[in-house]
This record gives C-alpha cells, sequence and structure tokens, in this order.
C-alpha cells in the first residue's frame, strides 16, 4: 500500500503557511478544515494553505507538496488515528466513531492519489466553483537521472486540472495572497 507524507524541499513553507508541517509526517487533503469558511473571505497565509496546501497529520501544519511512499497496514492505523484525534480534538467530530469513519476516509482519500510509484510528489489545487470546494491534483517525478529532489530537479506529470494557474510568488510570500 502508499500513502503521502508530508516533503520539504526548501524552506518556503514555514513563511507560506501559518503553520507548517513537519518533513515526513502522514499527509491527506485537509480541505475539511475549510469546511464553513468562506473562501472569499481567506487572505494570506490562510488562503495559501486554503489553495494549495496538503495537512501534515501530526503538526496540523500545511505542505505545500506530499510524496507517495510505501506503506504498511500499521502506517495506515496510525494515520487514522491522528487524523480522528484531530476531528475529534480540534474540529468538532461530535464522537469518536464519527471521527475514526471520517478519517478513515480522508486516509483512503489520500492513498488513492497515492497510485503512482514511490517517491512521485503530488500538488494540489483547490479553488470555489459552482460554490463547492473543487481540488486538482498534479504529479511531479524525478527528471530522469536526478539524483533525489531539489526544487529544480522535478518534471511536471499529469494533472486533474489542464487549466494550471499562474502563481505570484513575490506576492504571495509578502503575505497578499497568489
Amino acid at each position: 500500500m502508499k500513502l503521502l507524507r508530508t516533503i520539504r524541499l526548501d524552506p518556503s513553507d514555514t513563511f507560506v503557511f501559518e503553520a507548517a508541517a513537519e518533513p515526513g509526517e502522514w499527509a491527506i487533503s485537509g480541505a475539511f478544515v475549510f469546511a464553513g469558511v468562506e473562501p472569499a473571505s481567506l487572505e494570506g497565509k490562510a488562503l495559501a494553505a486554503f489553495r494549495s496546501g496538503f495537512l501534515g497529520l501530526s503538526s496540523l501544519g500545511w505542505s505545500t507538496l506530499a510524496q507517495v511512499v510505501e506503506a504498511e497496514a500499521a502506517d495506515r492505523l496510525a494515520a487514522i488515528e491522528l487524523a480522528a484525534r484531530a476531528l475529534l480534538e480540534r474540529f468538532g467530530a461530535p464522537d469518536r466513531a464519527s471521527a475514526r469513519a471520517a478519517a478513515e476516509e480522508e486516509v483512503d482519500f489520500a492513498a488513492s492519489l497515492s497510485d503512482h510509484p514511490p517517491a512521485t510528489l503530488i500538488a494540489v489545487h483547490r479553488m470555489l466553483e459552482d460554490g463547492s470546494v473543487r481540488e486538482a491534483f498534479r504529479t511531479l517525478r524525478p527528471r530522469a537521472g536526478a539524483r533525489g529532489w531539489s526544487a529544480f530537479s522535478f518534471a511536471a506529470g499529469e494533472s486533474g486540472d489542464d487549466a494550471a494557474e499562474r502563481i505570484d510568488l513575490k506576492r504571495l510570500l509578502s503575505g497578499k495572497g497568489a
């Protein structure tokens, strides 16, 4: 089985997001964090998290990228427990059973995104479309001959959305959003 882990290619997550996930945490989409929030009201770091963050389950911080990794059944259960605890303690799940069921769905969705070779990176783009939050995912794979990951050693892969958004990194880093 494969799951997603947060990865940090450079320190940008530490200033793009209010709270950055630590590298190596189990990761899920985390779109539920924005339930009940009007995306148009988001600014700066909260908007960056909405648009392009994966939720790290240990810290509940955000990561721009998640990496496909091999996982065992025990890893899946650990990720579910972390997510269930967060849903119950931080996000208002009504009871443990509901939190666990929702956590299992979140982790299984992350696993469905992991149907790629290990070390593939996944990026998310979230947007509001017709009153609903829509997520599009893009894969990034190491360039042929590249050793490990650096910010310049990847090639774009598949995209769930052919209309790529242009991101103004200078503006994003200034806290004014993309």
